[in-house]
């Protein structure tokens, strides 16, 4: 597609793509806001075509050879790979982020489908002695059923590979309805998984905003739900799901990051600054807050907002070199203008940023910022920006620092440098989230679990844990001799 041409996406509905019964959404580029594309707003009615496919495809699917599942999956992560450039252009042209980093994504996506290829032929069960002579425990673990998965528009085509590798290894069938930012992503995603060739029903694609994501999860014949995003739109969630049945969810961070003062400080200002404003901000493991000790306090949020200030913020698809895209939606524009406005008349110095770059009058364009001598009142240190937005804050005693850092609803990462082993083991210990990434800030990777805590939700992806969510057990107990 052209940079300036429109698309017309359709939902993917028992291997066949077809038009939706219902209106239609209008995709905006975020640098432009210019349409880019066109896709169905799907019906209660398009729904219940996708799942019921799902349905009929499981009765097979289910009892599918793991090392068939595998090859579909290897063959999917295949042929992502031949389509780098195309399903990178799609990500850029929707949500923003620059072409290197979109790509970067894709080549993650191919990666995790074959992991969870290698992973379809590991699912283990176990043989278990009786208190009782003659009678032998098999504890067996089987597909899970039909899947809902909802997905948000951050990382728009590695978020769906995470519930949907999974799901096809664990021998669950699956409807993906992709966020209404990002339907053309997900739309690439599914062509791959054509030219994979596998089975009509397996897999199914569902574009359209809220409505079709309620008919979907409140749909009786889904037998799981798993969901990335929002706090409020999970709490919605739980409510309109259909019976009592498993429900994953990762809901966001708001993530800290502990400098001590045994810290390599260029390492930490490095990592803060990748993990700040990468992805302008919009990531669920993003560095919202930090808190440094006063001994390299300023230096750091001094060399922080250096490297702020020489990030290039620009239009992905059509400029070179850009560092920071636009945000997504007007809503993450506000939300980070409104916490920087918050935080300026409560105290805090902006050191850079705190405004969107002149020059650029259309665009959901926010520059880089650094807030420094946060106080924890401020909404930048207590809630979830998912902008370029850093708080910074100085402490003298390691135990309060920790203590604020725990303080939040979120639970999902937190960050530290420190090159003193004894401060490493124990905030590995004491911080309460469910990823702790220390002296980097990469707090997930493919082969290890990743999920959060408290209000960031419940249920793992990635891992062999990832897979395991959408398998039950089943226990045989035979009886073999009198």
């Amino acid at each position: 597609m052209g940079v300036d041409s429109v698309a017309h996406g359709q939902n993917y509905v028992d291997g066949r793509w077809e038009d939706g019964g219902g209106a239609v959404l209008e995709v905006r580029d975020p640098a432009t806001g210019d349409v880019v594309a066109r896709v169905p707003e799907s019906t209660e009615r398009d729904v219940d075509r996708a799942v019921t496919a799902a349905r009929r495809a499981w009765d097979s699917w289910r009892w599918v050879n793991p090392s068939v599942r595998a090859g579909y999956l290897h063959a999917t992560a295949d042929a992502l790979s031949a389509a780098t450039d195309r399903v990178a252009a799609a990500t850029t042209r929707e949500m923003g982020k620059p072409l290197p980093e979109a790509r970067g994504e894709v080549e993650k996506l191919a990666k995790t489908f074959h992991f969870y290829a290698e992973e379809a032929t590991r699912i283990t069960g176990a043989t278990l002695a009786n208190e009782e002579d003659g009678f032998t425990s098999i504890v067996e673990k089987e597909p899970i059923g039909v899947v809902a998965a909802i997905t948000p528009w951050n990382y728009p085509v590695e978020l769906i590979g995470w519930k949907l590798a999974a799901a096809l290894a664990a021998g669950c069938t699956i409807v993906v309805k992709p966020s209404e930012y990002t339907p053309t992503a997900a739309i690439e995603v599914f062509r791959s998984l054509e030219v994979a060739q596998l089975p009509s029903g397996v897999a199914n694609l569902v574009t359209g905003a809220g409505t079709t994501g309620r008919a979907l999860v409140a749909h009786p014949a889904i037998d799981k739900v798993a969901f990335t995003g929002s706090g409020a739109t999970g709490a919605a969630i739980v409510k309109t799901v259909s019976g009592v049945k498993p429900v994953s969810m990762e809901l966001g961070g708001n993530c800290p990051l502990i400098v001590t003062r045994h810290a390599d400080l260029d390492q930490a200002v490095t990592g803060a600054l990748r993990r700040s404003f990468r992805n302008a901000g919009q990531i669920c493991i993003a560095i919202n807050r930090a808190y440094v000790h006063a001994d390299l306090y300023e230096e750091f949020v001094g060399r922080l907002a250096k490297g702020a200030a020489n990030l290039v913020v620009g239009d992905g698809r059509r400029e070179e070199n850009v560092d920071v895209g636009p945000v997504t939606n007007a809503e993450i524009l506000e939300r980070s203008e409104r916490h920087v406005e918050d935080a300026r008349t409560k105290g805090a110095r902006v050191l850079v940023g705190g405004t969107r770059p002149p020059g650029r009058p259309a665009g959901n364009f926010y520059l880089p910022t650094v807030l420094a001598d946060c106080t924890q009142d401020m909404l930048v240190m207590h809630e979830e920006t998912f902008g370029p937005v850093i708080g910074v804050s100085a402490f003298t005693d390691l135990d309060a620092a920790v203590a604020l850092a725990n303080s939040t609803p979120a639970g999902l990462a937190a960050y530290v440098y420190s090159e003193n082993l004894g401060e490493v083991f124990a905030l590995g210990r004491r911080l309460d989230f469910g990823s702790v990434a220390v002296n980097n800030v990469d707090a997930g990777t493919i082969n290890a679990p990743y999920g959060g805590r408290k209000g960031s939700g419940f249920g793992y992806e990635h891992g062999r844990e990832g897979m395991e969510g959408y398998l039950q057990m089943k226990h045989v107990r035979v009886r073999h001799h009198a």
